[in-house]
C-alpha cells in the first residue's frame, strides 16, 4: 500500500512523457514552408556608353507633378495634376473635397484659377463632378492656352487658387522644372 501512490505517480508521469514525446515528433509537426529571402543584387554601375550620355527627362516625365493637400476650415481639397504633358485642348487636375460640416454644392469652374509664372492666367472651364454631399470628387478643366499661346511654353512655376472653399483662398503651386 506504501508504494500505490508511487506507483500512481510514475503511471502519469510515463503517459505525459508518452503524450509529450509524440507530440513533437517530426511526423506530428505542422509543416512550415521556408520563406528564404532572396539574395539582393548590387546595382549595375554605369558603363561608358550610359556615363557619357545622360538620361535627359522626357516632357511626359518632366510633368508628373505630385497630389498636393490643404486642409483649411473644416474641408480638405486633395488635388492632383492629370495628363499636363498632351497636346489635348484642356489641362485637367483630380479634384477632392472632403468634409463632414460642409455641404460641397459649388461650382469650381467658377471659384478656381490657373496661372504661371510667365504671367499667364485662366479661369476653369468645367468642373465635372456630382453637385453636393460631404465627399465629392471630379475633373477640373482650364483652357491649355491663351489667345492662341500655350499656357505651359515658358513656365517655370504652375499655381492653381481656389477661392471660398470654407477658407478665403487655398493655394496649390508646382515647380515644373
Amino acid at each position: 500500500m506504501k508504494h500505490l501512490p508511487f506507483l500512481f505517480l510514475l503511471a502519469i508521469g510515463l503517459i505525459l512523457s508518452a503524450c509529450s514525446s509524440a507530440s513533437l515528433s517530426p511526423s506530428t509537426l505542422p509543416a512550415v514552408e521556408s520563406t528564404a529571402i532572396p539574395p539582393t543584387q548590387p546595382p549595375a554601375l554605369p558603363t561608358k556608353a550610359s556615363a557619357a550620355q545622360p538620361v535627359q527627362p522626357t516632357a511626359a516625365q518632366a510633368l508628373q507633378l505630385p497630389e498636393l493637400t490643404d486642409s483649411q476650415g473644416v474641408v480638405t481639397v486633395i488635388v492632383k495634376p492629370l495628363d499636363l504633358n498632351s497636346s489635348q485642348d484642356t489641362l485637367s487636375f483630380e479634384i477632392s473635397l472632403e468634409t463632414h460640416s460642409v455641404d460641397l454644392s459649388m461650382d469650381l469652374a467658377t471659384l478656381a484659377t490657373l496661372t504661371t509664372d510667365n504671367g499667364q492666367s485662366v479661369q476653369a472651364a468645367v468642373w465635372d463632378a456630382p453637385l453636393g454631399g460631404h465627399h465629392v470628387s471630379g475633373t477640373l478643366s482650364f483652357p491649355a492656352s491663351v489667345e492662341g499661346k500655350a499656357i505651359l511654353d515658358g513656365a517655370s512655376k504652375l499655381t492653381l487658387i481656389i477661392k471660398d472653399v470654407d477658407a478665403p483662398e487655398r493655394v496649390f503651386a508646382w515647380d515644373l522644372n
